[in-house]
């Protein structure tokens, strides 16, 4: 579920592909393993070498690709979304961006007709569905959390990650929405959709297990296409805890059953489970409710009531340790309203309680240092401002909970499609990205 991109630019990193996916020429069975290990860096975009065969990274509100698209192949860059299924580029130059994919000088671009299966079938998935343009080609439209939104055709083109190419990827080509604000947003082109929608990236290149580690500072990190996190090639990776996906077969207004959707079953503040009946999680006769794990979104967000009761608790277990931000009209992006008061002599946080989430099968343990996020600009007096990293889905206007990616550092994020769930363990990134890159 991405949202527009900000301004805070937390890493740049650098990956390369160690091996090489066979893409559409091989079963989704024989599929080879990609393994794209990162390094995260502060510096700035205009310095980043890019030599062959190496792709750039960077790591705002969510994990940004670079690769290549068309004959010949031009570069984009792209938002990895697991919240998303349909890939898409800025195809029409405006003056707020600079970088748009230029359909006309690629040889292998073609459009798809509105008559044409991929359009009339394949789109099923789309929370909106494709339509006819007055020229007869499949138009499609996309709505985000954030009320972004964009439109164009839905084309074919070649994708290359690396040397592997993937000829007849099926994306939007769009012309219109997602205004950038900021310099650093308006070099991203597009996204690229990642959830279990027939059209997305995975789906198409057949992948049947992706996984990721997301570092934290600077540090390495891991995405692995194919392959698994487990087996004697992982002996260095704990043994994943899964949570199986849920699935309903029929269709309901407001639950998304192409997202990576898990049973949420309680929260816990240190070792204080909340006192809220598991009813809470589970999704109403409408589909309200859904708990979905998206690397699209950068914090993670909670219906209301469970909101209140875990800004309660963190507020009562930081009594005495944390100053409340007393000013009802500050609300740090419109959905977070628990803020703090920390002096600007002060280098570090206090130790802080843990609050974990509790999915059937799993835990996810989300460590003090990770509940407060400074706000840039925002100082009192001689205090800087910090807002609790969970937010409150009813302000945003979701009916859903959202776990972000802020909250999945130094975890393996497995997501495994052939058997339904999602794994996860407690891992040093850096490790992961130095085992992998030796291939142990």
């Amino acid at each position: 579920m991405a949202t527009l991109l900000t301004a805070h630019l937390f890493f740049f990193v650098v990956f390369f592909i160690l091996s090489q996916s066979c893409f559409s020429t091989c079963s989704k069975q024989s599929r080879a393993a990609v393994v794209l290990p990162l390094k995260t860096q502060m510096i700035p975009s205009s310095s980043i070498p890019k030599p062959p065969n190496k792709v750039s990274f960077h790591h705002n509100v969510s994990l940004t690709a670079s690769l290549t698209v068309g004959n010949p192949p031009q570069n984009v860059s792209v938002v990895i979304d697991t919240g998303s299924e349909l890939s898409w580029l800025h195809c029409n130059k405006t003056p707020n961006l600079l970088s748009t994919f230029d359909r006309l000088r690629s040889s292998s671009y073609s459009v798809i007709p509105c008559s044409s299966p991929t359009c009339t079938k394949r789109t099923r998935d789309l929370p909106i569905p494709a339509s006819c343009d007055s020229r007869k080609l499949c138009h499609v439209t996309l709505s985000y959390a954030d009320a972004s939104s964009s439109e164009g055709n839905l084309a074919f083109d070649t994708f290359r990650i690396g040397s592997s190419a993937s000829p007849g990827t099926i994306f939007g080509c769009m012309d219109s929405g997602f205004s950038s604000t900021t310099e650093e947003d308006s070099k991203t082109t597009g996204l690229m959709g990642m959830n279990r929608g027939a059209l997305s990236f995975v789906s198409q290149m057949g992948f049947q297990r992706f996984s990721y580690c997301i570092s934290d500072r600077d540090s390495w990190g891991v995405l692995l296409l194919g392959g698994g996190g487990s087996g004697s090639n992982f002996s260095w990776l704990q043994p994943l805890n899964y949570t199986p996906l849920i699935q309903i077969s029929t269709p309901l207004p407001y639950f998304d059953r192409a997202a990576y959707t898990v049973q949420l079953e309680g929260i816990k503040v240190s070792d204080k489970l909340l006192p809220l009946p598991k009813s809470v999680f589970v999704p109403d006769h409408t589909g309200a409710g859904q708990t979905m794990v998206d690397s699209g979104t950068q914090f993670t967000f909670l219906l209301g009531s469970a909101y209140s009761a875990l800004r309660n608790e963190f507020m009562e277990q930081t009594r005495g340790i944390l100053t409340v931000l007393e000013d009802s009209n500050f609300v740090f992006q419109g959905t977070m309203d628990l803020c703090f008061r920390v002096s600007l002599n002060r280098s570090t946080l206090p130790v802080l309680p843990t609050v974990s989430l509790v999915f059937r099968g799993a835990e996810m343990r989300v460590p003090g240092e990770w509940l407060l996020y400074k706000v840039a600009g925002e100082v009192r007096g001689g205090d800087q401002v910090y807002c609790f990293t969970f937010g409150n889905s009813d302000l945003m206007g979701v009916e859903a909970y959202i776990i972000g990616h802020y909250h999945q550092q130094n975890l393996w994020m497995e997501f495994d499609l052939q058997n339904s769930r999602v794994g996860l363990a407690p891992v040093s990134c850096a490790l992961a990205g130095q085992r992998l890159s030796k291939g142990i």
